[in-house]
């Protein structure tokens, strides 16, 4: 069984058995990485957790195979993701909260762009990974709707709904890394995703200072040059559109008053 996500500006296929993707003639993409229950434990709040064994397929570098050259010169990098449906004991199904490792070529923590392909998403945000985190935001978007999270920001992705698979998209910095280490030595992020029958709430971890979450749909970042179109067909629009994830350092002033 497999689900088509050409409307959103590629020939790709979800793969619920085995996970994974499936591509179309002219879309290349590597063989995706799984990531199991056990290599994620570290982040969960409660480690010992039940859940599906294969938390979720992560597929780096997708792209039609005419753009791939495009995509290096910019130092770009598309990519997807698919969740399994279920929980994590009594989380949803979540990415391990990461901050993105500084690119050489920029000398920034570089942004990522996502856009929700299928289910419901939470992006979950916050400044930093201190014992204050600054503000925090849990940015809800379902499928076509984007969200942005800026330069240095602490994140995770969250599905939203345990009763359908989670899919999503997002531009990357090529030279692209997840350092973990600073979430793990905080047991996680500021705030712990939890299921209340299909709902999600939020209980605080206790090894930040107490602060607010501020809940928030997504916006059209106007101010990027974004539009409604899936943000592959932006690029085959205009290659240079997305120079602002390669290139922070561009757009320096619009981050330094950013709000999600």
């Amino acid at each position: 069984m497999s689900d088509s996500m050409r409307q959103f500006g590629l020939d790709v296929r979800i793969t619920r058995d085995p996970m994974g993707f499936g591509y179309g003639d002219e879309v290349i993409g590597p063989v995706p990485e799984i990531r199991t229950l056990d290599q994620i434990r570290p982040s969960l709040r409660d480690p010992g957790c039940s859940g599906p064994e294969q938390v979720y397929a992560i597929a780096m570098d997708v792209a039609k195979q005419q753009h791939l050259a495009e995509l290096k010169k910019r130092m770009l990098l598309f990519g997807i993701v698919t969740y399994a449906k279920g929980q994590l004991g009594s989380e949803p199904i979540r990415s391990q909260g990461h901050i993105h490792r500084v690119s050489q070529h920029s000398g920034w923590s570089p942004p990522e762009l996502y856009e929700i392909w299928q289910g419901k998403a939470i992006i979950y945000m916050q400044e930093r990974v201190e014992r204050d985190p600054g503000r925090c935001f849990a940015v809800h978007a379902g499928p076509g709707e984007k969200v942005l999270v800026p330069p240095g920001w602490a994140h995770a992705t969250i599905s939203a709904d345990p009763d359908q698979p989670l899919t999503f998209a997002a531009w990357c910095d090529r030279e692209y890394g997840f350092e973990y280490a600073a979430v793990r030595a905080y047991k996680g992020l500021a705030w712990y995703p939890l299921l209340q029958g299909n709902n999600i709430i939020w209980q605080q971890n206790p090894h930040y200072q107490s602060g607010r979450l501020h809940a928030i749909g997504p916006r059209h970042y106007h101010e990027f040059g974004l539009n409604n179109q899936s943000l592959y067909a932006q690029f085959e629009a205009d290659p240079a559109r997305f120079q602002f994830i390669a290139k922070p350092g561009s757009v320096a002033e619009k981050w330094a008053r950013f709000e999600p």
